[in-house]
């Protein structure tokens, strides 16, 4: 992997694509990892309440500081990415991820599990970002929006190991081992990304897809950038749009569609579970096909749109369209992660809309808005559930929340449909072409 073109004067070949893939890959193995601990406290619940002597409310709390952390690190991610590198940032993210995962692992009280939550998700948040702007160097422009969608499916493999293998894992190992056995692998990940990973291919001898690429280190301080991207209307637009598509996949998939089924439709508890999996993994699956579509037609804004208004009209059979057979609710709820999988275009959408070397800044306030809509719509959509509660409990002492409590707090979603249609009019389209 010498620089043989460049010694005779030649242009450097670009990378091969299995060496392209290998580098960006190390990227996302630590967003499948972080994905891995978004959601394994879903699986800790007994022990965890067990050995902290946890309420149900102190438990979620546990599992919210992994958001707190990770959707307060997104746009420093994107400035540190743009001027640091991702190489540094995400061998960095990798190794405090694993020492926060130890922590976690060894915590003799709740306050220091909770420390432990809070590195993880500041320290695994800066993965996705970091992957996108490597994606940019080693990689075609065309390619953007697949790798994004990949990189969500491979997120979506992490929530997966997080389910019923680390369940069995568990039952055999305790979690605390399970855990540290965790922190270990995350740091072979993190010596594995600084052994590897290079921020672009020249650093390899290659020719890198990065355009202007001289431009990134002419930029002015970090503040002066912050500046000049907030003065791209996109740049706004773009915190705000994406929350209407991945409110109702995090909202209904991570937490409030399996008391909903379960109630409402007859499902066990681990059909449900499974079910809302089944949502969330062909969401990641329509991911990958809206960039080629978008690629072909040229556009990111009209994809964008109709899979808005799809997104919004399968949501309101859903919600407003009581007693649908088995069959056809399966069908709907996996149309609806399909056809909400346009969300990915926000990220090739955001980035050819700013110049190329302000990517991973943009890239963190994108991200940052698609993970505010399961931010807000998780507890919004409880307090309205709250606020029309009977008085009805299950057996087991869980408050029961009647079909018209639900369609009041899942309409709160139209609400925010409506306000991305109108500010995706106002987008400026970019017909899939990098930004002077």
């Amino acid at each position: 992997m010498g620089q043989p073109a460049a010694e005779i004067g030649e242009r450097p070949q670009f990378p091969p694509a299995s060496v392209a893939w290998l580098v960006w890959g190390l990227g996302a193995a630590l967003y499948l990892i972080a994905f891995y601990q978004r959601v394994a406290p879903a699986v800790l619940v007994q022990e965890l309440t067990r050995e902290f002597a946890l309420t149900g409310a102190a438990l979620g709390n546990l599992s919210a500081f992994y958001f707190y952390s990770y959707v307060a690190i997104q746009i420093p991610t994107g400035l540190i990415a743009d001027r640091w590198g991702p190489r540094k940032l995400l061998t960095a993210g990798a190794a405090l991820t694993a020492l926060g995962t130890l922590v976690f692992a060894l915590a003799p009280t709740a306050y220091v599990a909770n420390a432990g939550r809070l590195a993880i998700g500041a320290a695994a948040g800066v993965a996705f970002v970091a992957m996108l702007k490597l994606a940019s160097h080693w990689m075609p422009s065309r390619q953007f929006a697949f790798a994004s969608g990949v990189a969500l499916f491979i997120g979506v493999v992490g929530a997966t190991i997080a389910g019923a293998p680390l369940r069995l894992a568990v039952d055999a190992m305790g979690w605390r081992n399970v855990m540290v056995a965790s922190a270990v692998a995350t740091a072979f990940v993190a010596v594995a990304i600084w052994l590897v990973v290079r921020d672009d291919p020249a650093e390899r001898g290659y020719g890198s897809h990065f355009p202007h690429r001289k431009a990134q280190d002419g930029g002015g301080s970090v503040w002066e950038d912050l500046k000049l991207i907030l003065g791209y209307r996109n740049a706004w637009l773009f915190f705000c749009i994406p929350g209407a598509f991945s409110g109702i996949v995090l909202m209904f998939a991570g937490l409030w569609g399996v008391p909903f089924l379960t109630t409402h439709y007859g499902f066990t508890t681990a059909e449900a579970a499974l079910l809302a999996s089944l949502t969330l993994i062909a969401w990641s699956v329509g991911s990958i096909v809206y960039g080629p579509i978008s690629e072909r037609a040229r556009s990111r804004r009209g994809p964008y749109l109709a899979g808005l208004v799809g997104t919004m009209a399968l949501w309101a059979a859903i919600v407003w369209v009581p007693g649908w057979s088995r069959p056809m609710l399966v069908t709907l709820l996996v149309a609806l992660g399909l056809v909400g999988g346009a969300f990915i275009l926000t990220f090739p959408f955001a980035k050819e809309s700013v110049p190329a070397r302000l990517a991973g800044t943009i890239s963190g306030i994108a991200n940052m808005g698609v993970m505010m809509g399961g931010l807000v719509m998780q507890p919004l959509v409880g307090w309205v559930l709250d606020r029309h509660w009977t008085g009805a409990l299950t057996p087991g002492g869980a408050r029961l929340y009647d079909l018209a409590a639900y369609q009041g707090a899942f309409s709160l979603l139209f609400a925010w449909g409506a306000l991305a249609f109108l500010l995706l009019l106002f987008t400026r389209e970019t017909n899939c072409r990098q930004s002077a």
